[in-house]
């Protein structure tokens, strides 16, 4: 799948800017870049200079001057893709970043697909491929945590430990086979205690890894947050105040958010997805029926529930009160497996006295957790973020474990997990070596699969489609 060609793209986002990087990659990058190229402070041609060097000069086309520029030389094999490489740094012009381009296509380049650059650092072994995966999630991330795993990604921490489980389950499945030519002397040189305890000990970091991913695909991708409850008890203005902007439309008028208002913020280095729900009651309007519909859909996706009423509007009303715990505990029965917040708001309009009593009806309401606040007024709103915190598990993250972010590495150790079950059967069973042989290639087949040691051209074209042009 090496592609000979030299290849360039704009590696730096499109649009005007300060400057723009123009990336060059292949074996004439370097020769095609020095012919565009003048020094200014001497006849050096680019050829004759030392990898990871920087040069002052001017991009020409004959005479004629586009740009000066900073070109940057690395050389094979000491390059992000293991090849020559050349980075042009330009300004910022979209008229200049063009014109550079179209010159190094008219003097051999052709322009890179979606991810080329890291494609080629994996095809020449600079990176495995659960690396070069963790580049463009390095890209897409938008919070601390998401950066966090994409970072220990990148420098091959999962890697290593499915490497390591694989050398030791490839060791032992070399004296297999071993066996298997001295099947006639019924001789063993792969002990099974030892064995037994490394398809163990492979078992538990397997779970370990899947049970990660919980973790990581909520990291990854956010944890949903459905702020529900009845139409004009504060959803609309508990989402502006956890956002800080006037994000949602506030009125007095019952049902004003007819459709769900989506946002996302990072709290304690976590992106949270807040939805904003149209408010649940019965109603005859066909439009807000449309919303409280979705408002249902949305709390299906959702990980954690927020429920929200009128902390002033119970908290002497004892059929309100009662008709609020019957609301929560449909809820609660619906969604058991959600976690539901349940949240006063308009608390600044209650008396201390208010507060009491309202605290004791909510501390009857059975196994739930409950803030009180007001989002009008900005009050208990970073309660309501350290409490929204404290339902993600991050003891992983702040040990500095590895997480599986990453659906096909998750579908990849699920079923090495499969394969390696077979072998522990197989061995309690006192299955032959020729049998055990079988499952013991394809977990490692599976664990091939995730570092790119076992891969395909479908595979590496769907994962590398996913790539910016110019990484």
């Amino acid at each position: 799948m090496i592609n000979q060609d030299t290849i360039v793209a704009l590696a730096t986002p499109s649009g005007a800017g300060a400057i723009a990087v123009i990336r060059l990659s292949g074996a004439d990058a370097i020769r095609i870049a020095d012919s565009c190229f003048r020094s200014v402070t001497s006849k050096k041609t680019l050829i004759d200079q030392k990898t990871h060097t920087i040069h002052l000069g001017h991009i020409m086309e004959a005479n004629r001057t586009i740009d000066e520029v900073l070109v940057s030389v690395f050389k094979n094999p000491n390059s992000y893709t293991g090849e020559d490489v050349v980075e042009v740094s330009c300004h910022g012009s979209n008229y200049i970043q063009q014109e550079i381009i179209q010159l190094f296509l008219r003097n051999g380049c052709r322009m890179a697909t979606a991810g080329e650059f890291t494609l080629r650092a994996f095809l020449n072994g600079k990176l495995d491929l659960s690396q070069a995966e963790a580049v463009a999630d390095l890209i897409s991330s938008d919070n601390e945590a998401a950066h966090q795993i994409a970072m220990q990604q990148m420098r091959g921490g999962f890697s290593s430990e499915i490497a390591k489980l694989r050398e030791e389950l490839l060791n032992f499945a070399s004296l297999i086979e071993l066996e298997l030519d001295f099947a006639e002397e019924d001789v063993e040189f792969a002990d099974r205690t030892q064995f037994k305890d490394l398809v163990e000990r492979i078992r538990f970091v397997l779970k370990r890894l899947i049970d990660s991913f919980a973790v990581g695909n909520v990291i990854k991708n956010g944890i949903p947050v459905a702020i529900v409850g009845e139409p004009n008890v504060g959803k609309s203005t508990l989402l502006n105040a956890l956002l800080n902007e006037e994000r949602a439309i506030v009125s007095e008028i019952a049902g004003t958010t007819r459709d769900t208002i989506e946002d996302e913020i990072s709290i304690g280095g976590i992106g949270f997805r807040f939805i904003d729900t149209a408010g649940i009651r019965e109603t005859k309007d066909v439009v807000e029926s449309i919303g409280i519909k979705k408002t249902f859909e949305k709390i299906e996706q959702a990980q954690v529930v927020i429920y929200l009423f009128e902390s002033d509007v119970i908290s002497y009303d004892s059929e309100k009160s009662q008709s609020l715990k019957l609301e929560i505990e449909k809820i609660k029965n619906k969604y058991p497996q959600k976690p539901l917040l349940i949240v006063a708001n308009k608390i600044d309009k209650l008396e201390n006295e208010e507060i009491n009593n309202l605290n004791v009806i909510l501390s009857e309401v059975e196994k739930s957790e409950y803030i009180l606040l007001s989002a009008k007024k900005g009050i208990g709103v970073e309660n309501l973020k350290d409490k929204l915190l404290s339902f993600v598990n991050t003891g992983a993250l702040k040990n500095n474990d590895t997480i599986v972010t990453n659906s096909r590495h998750y579908d990849s150790l699920l079923k090495a997990f499969v394969e390696i079950d077979k072998v522990k059967h197989g061995l309690d069973s006192g299955l032959s070596g020729d049998l055990l042989a079988i499952d013991i290639r394809q977990a490692l087949y599976y664990f091939g699969e995730i570092t790119g040691e076992i891969t395909n051209d479908d595979l590496l074209g769907n994962i590398f489609a996913n790539f910016c042009i110019g990484k």
